[in-house]
């Protein structure tokens, strides 16, 4: 009996095809963002090289970046999983055009050029912009917890971070005195033995949450003298003492109890529907399309105070994008209400369709209410006012918008492609990361509009779009 088979010849000279152009289909992600990131400028990036030509080669700016995009959009952030994949996969060896990038020059080159690469968001922008995608008449704002590359299990309340302080200083004092008297006073500062070497970073990070515990208690205790300030001076006005509990008096003093984390002391506890986590509150303004037009990490652990700057942020991106339509109308949940956020609203600004209550409460409030009609009775509070508003039929279609809009968006970026917790540390650190997310969100979506149902080179037009 003769089997057969296909044969298997290893030995066999162009498995693969000669050219790097055959190796992968025309309308390819690789190919995609390689003609996406040629016409961008990139000045910014190659002016950190030298222009003389002299010292060791560096790879191109150009392709680094092309590196980091393809391995952002399909979910690969390890610099040590970009540099095997850059082996073995064939996208990410016509991108680097065979050429393979260390691990230490992929994350040396994300941390140099974190802010540059942040500000290809709004490149990115223009591009989703010339083909048709942005439609920026009813924008979405929304936050989400992204973990940090941090443990809740490395918080430590104030006073064991001093005491940790003052203990790793003792014993560097006393190397300091013990190798004055063997070597003398000559030698360096720096020559520590091994074991304190080794622990420099650990006591920067320990007095880095020192201050900051130390700074929010300060920060607290003016605050809490304004009040007292604010209470005297209207008493003094009106000639009569308020009602109602006197403030504390100020104290400037550090519980005790309050926590930093010592491995990422920029990052919070933040209270999430699975538990509590270590991490950032990221946020993001979203289009009908489902197109990022603003995204910002802080750390803070509700939403309140983000409302207005994360909409001049959205309308300031847009502007330099080139869209020219303002935003008409902002829906977000009730995580972004306050009075005083309704107040601060321009007049000239979008419409804001703010939730007063949960999510479930107002649906229930939908169900059990008829939707109000005429004219809106007089004596209303702002509350009740935006509460009439959600209630009408045109309040319910708009906000309906927002779990078609933001949320799929978190979905896709968090849960589809991996990215739910930040890779470095630092506030800077981490809001540079989730644009990068965000931008690559947005190079997807547009990389989907231009290849569907589209001829050969269907990529031809981008590098107008950016000259």
């Amino acid at each position: 009996m003769a089997y057969n088979f296909r044969p298997v010849n290893r030995d066999q000279l162009y498995l693969l095809p000669p050219s790097l152009r055959d190796w992968l289909p025309e309308d390819h992600l690789a190919w995609f963002l390689i003609d996406a990131v040629e016409p961008m400028d990139l000045r910014a990036f190659y002016e950190k090289y030298r222009a003389d030509g002299w010292g060791g080669e560096s790879y191109d700016p150009t392709m680094m970046v092309t590196l980091l995009l393809y391995a952002y959009c399909v979910g690969e952030r390890s610099s040590r999983r970009i540099v095997r994949l850059c082996l073995e996969d064939v996208a990410f060896r016509v991108i680097t055009a065979n050429q393979k990038p260390d691990h230490v020059t992929i994350a040396r080159f994300r941390q140099r050029h974190a802010r540059e690469l942040a500000a290809l968001f709004t490149q990115v922008l223009r591009l989703c912009r010339e083909a048709g995608l942005g439609k920026v008449g009813v924008v979405a704002l929304d936050g989400t917890k992204v973990k940090a590359n941090a443990s809740l299990a490395a918080n430590r309340t104030y006073d064991v971070i001093r005491q940790e302080v003052e203990k790793m200083l003792r014993e560097a004092e006393a190397t300091d005195r013990e190798e004055d008297a063997r070597y003398g006073p000559g030698r360096r500062g720096d020559e520590l033995p091994e074991e304190l070497r080794s622990r420099q970073s650990r006591l920067e990070r320990l007095k880095a949450c020192k201050r900051r515990l130390e700074d929010e208690a300060a920060r607290e205790a003016a605050r809490q003298q304004a009040r007292i300030d604010e209470r005297k001076a209207q008493e003094q006005a009106t000639g009569k003492k308020r009602r109602g509990r006197k403030p504390k008096a100020p104290d400037a003093s550090v519980d005790p109890a309050a926590k930093a984390n010592v491995t990422d002391p920029d990052s919070r506890i933040l209270k999430t529907r699975q538990g509590f986590v270590q991490g950032y509150n990221a946020q993001a303004v979203v289009t009908e399309d489902q197109l990022i037009v603003a995204a910002a990490v802080t750390q803070d652990a509700n939403d309140v105070g983000q409302l207005h700057p994360m909409l001049q942020q959205a309308q300031a991106n847009l502007q330099a994008a080139g869209v020219d339509k303002p935003i008409r109308a902002v829906v977000a949940d009730a995580g972004y209400w306050s009075e005083a956020n309704v107040k601060q609203a321009p007049v000239e600004g979008p419409e804001l369709f703010l939730a007063t209550s949960k999510e479930w409460k107002q649906r229930q409030a939908w169900k059990d209410t008829p939707p109000p009609r005429g004219r809106i009775p007089k004596g209303l509070s702002l509350r009740e006012r935006m509460e009439r508003k959600l209630r009408t039929r045109r309040g319910q279609a708009i906000y309906a918008k927002r779990s078609q809009t933001v949320e799929p968006v978190f979905g896709q970026i968090k849960t589809v492609r991996g990215a739910d917790r930040f890779l470095r540390r630092g506030l800077a650190a981490c809001d540079s990361e989730w644009k990068l997310f965000c931008l690559t969100h947005n190079l997807l979506k547009l990389w989907r509009k231009v290849t569907k149902g589209s001829a050969s080179s269907p990529f031809g037009w981008m590098a107008a779009a950016l000259a």
